[in-house]
């Protein structure tokens, strides 16, 4: 199954938090991964920022980084090009979405998920509305 993942929810993979055991579940059905070209940067930035509030410690940080690279290599990576920004516009106009949840929901769509995996309600609710089949895993305190 095409599974497409915003990156609050795959950072669940790497980081031991509340959804985690669901996002598992998905993983093991997912045949072809799809993630956005921000994936990378923003989990490492949430990665960085439990550094910096001592949850996380250098070497926990080399193995979850590490396990990132590895599964981001085979994954499918949506880049920002004109498709996927004119699809994320018209997300903007229609949702009251960010605009990083809008280029997920976009990038979703272009590639043709089958299935939408997220920890934002609201952005649950824009890949819904854009037509996506849409997960909401539980959302842990701690945003990325």
């Amino acid at each position: 199954m095409r599974v497409f993942f915003d990156s609050s929810s795959f950072a669940k993979r790497y980081i031991e938090e509340a959804g985690s055991e669901h996002l598992e579940a998905f993983c093991a059905e997912t045949t072809t991964l799809g993630l956005s070209i921000l994936c990378l940067p923003e989990i490492l930035s949430a990665f960085n920022r439990r550094i910096r509030e001592k949850s996380l410690n250098q070497n926990q940080y080399q193995i979850a980084k590490e396990a990132l690279i590895h599964d981001i290599e085979d994954a499918d990576i949506v880049r920002l090009e004109e498709d996927v920004l004119l699809a994320s516009r018209n997300i903007l106009e229609q949702t009251p979405v960010r605009a990083m949840d809008a280029i997920h929901v976009a990038s979703a769509k272009v590639w043709n998920a089958e299935r939408f995996i997220t920890s934002d309600h609201r952005q649950h609710s824009a890949a819904l509305d854009s037509g996506l089949s849409s997960f909401l895993i539980y959302n842990s305190s701690v945003p990325l």
